[in-house]
Order: structure tokens, then C-alpha cells, then sequence
């Protein structure tokens, strides 16, 4: 089963955060730590599939982006931030950093926790697929980069990303419209759907303009064919 660390130092937020987790995928193992020597040491010794981190922790206002730091010169693990710092300043800080997502204490409810820290658990799985041949698509939905195609950066949007990686990792199989519902967090209707895959298609042929690879299936959804 997975492995992921809770870092807050809040007692009661940290055990609602476990809490979560535990429901959302049983059997999951969940270190919680609450400072950041501890957690810095648990990342030094352990490897984690995903880590849950506040920015401040105790006295130190943004521990977490050392911990951060640290997290990405030992494993590259995926970081989801959960912190009360304002989400129109630190979101960007935190992508720049490159934490998976960054949601805003007290504005955000349980089902949009599970949702994020499933979607990441799902790109892990991705990750550790076999690596693709150099001149097919080449993409990394934890590392939050542009895709390339035969070498040449794709440039999309992060909601775009996830139905391409949705897309990709099916290749040669439909993925229907309400499949693809799971890789939005919001517009989730045939007509939002189409308009991102309008949008990976224009990008697809800046570049290539021979590109046909993402086929439509009428009334069920798309399909990426080789």
C-alpha cells in the first residue's frame, strides 16, 4: 500500500487530515509529524509516496518550504500543501517549487481533499509506468512541466495535461466522457470536455500539423490511436 506523511503541526488538524486519508484508501500507511526536524529526518530515512504539508509550522513561517526543498533534492516526492497562508500568494510560490497543488485551510471541504490526494496517488501510479520510447509523447503529471511530442514542448494547461495523461495512458482504448469527469475539478460536462481536448489538439499541431492521433467516438468519448 501507499505510504504518505501528514506534516502539521496542529494536533487536531493533523489527525482530521488522517482521518481523511485512512477513508478515502484503506489500508494506506500515514506518518504524521509535527515540526520540522522531525520531518525533515522522517524524509532523510523513509520514502514516501505523496507528503501533506502546512507552510508553518510552530515558529518557523515557512518551514515547509524547507522541507520542500528537501523533499525534492532527496526523492521528488509529490507535495500537496494544506496551509492557511493566503492561496493567491503562496499558490504560485508553491508551484514554482514544484508542490503538486495548494489548498486554503477552512475553504475547502473533505471532498475536495480526497479528490486532490487521490488524483496525485493516481499520477504516482503513472510515474512508475514503464518509460515511453524517446520520439512518442513524453510527460510527467507530478512534476506539473509541459509534455513533449518527438522532442518539442507541448504548451498546455494543467486541467489539458491530465485528460492528455487520462488519454495516453489508455491509448488504443475509448476513455468516456464520465472517465474523463474524474480528471476536472470543475466544468464537468461533454461540452468542457471537448473544448480541452479542442485546445490539446490546436497544441499538438503547432508543432506538428500532420498530428490525428486523438480521435473522437461519438456519444462515448476519445481515444488516443498510434
Amino acid at each position: 500500500m501507499p505510504k504518505v506523511a501528514v506534516i502539521e503541526d496542529d494536533l487536531p488538524t493533523s489527525n482530521q487530515l488522517r482521518s481523511w486519508i485512512e477513508a478515502a484508501k484503506p489500508g494506506i500507511v500515514v506518518d504524521q509529524w509535527f515540526s520540522r526536524d522531525e520531518a525533515e529526518a522522517a524524509i532523510a530515512r523513509e520514502r514516501y509516496d505523496l507528503v501533506v504539508l502546512d507552510i508553518e509550522l510552530g515558529r518557523e513561517r515557512h518551514a515547509g518550504v524547507a522541507i520542500i526543498n528537501a523533499i525534492n533534492k532527496k526523492h521528488a516526492t509529490p507535495v500537496l500543501v494544506v496551509s492557511a497562508m493566503p492561496a493567491t500568494i503562496y499558490r504560485s510560490i508553491m508551484k514554482a517549487l514544484d508542490a503538486w497543488d495548494y489548498l486554503q485551510k477552512a475553504t475547502f471541504e473533505e471532498a475536495d481533499f480526497t479528490d486532490t490526494f487521490l488524483e496525485i496517488l493516481r499520477a504516482v501510479k503513472e510515474r512508475d509506468k514503464p518509460a515511453l520510447d524517446a520520439d512518442e509523447l513524453a510527460m510527467d503529471p507530478l512534476r506539473q512541466r509541459s509534455p513533449t511530442w518527438r522532442g518539442q514542448r507541448i504548451n498546455l494547461p494543467l486541467t489539458a495535461q491530465r485528460i492528455l495523461a487520462a488519454l495516453f495512458a489508455r491509448r488504443g482504448q475509448v476513455v468516456s466522457y464520465e472517465e474523463l469527469y474524474e480528471v476536472v475539478k470543475s466544468g464537468r460536462n461533454r461540452d468542457n470536455i471537448r473544448k480541452h481536448v479542442s485546445t490539446i489538439r490546436d497544441a499538438f499541431r503547432e508543432i506538428d500539423p500532420t498530428f490525428e492521433c486523438i480521435e473522437n467516438v461519438p456519444m462515448r468519448g476519445f481515444r488516443w490511436a498510434d
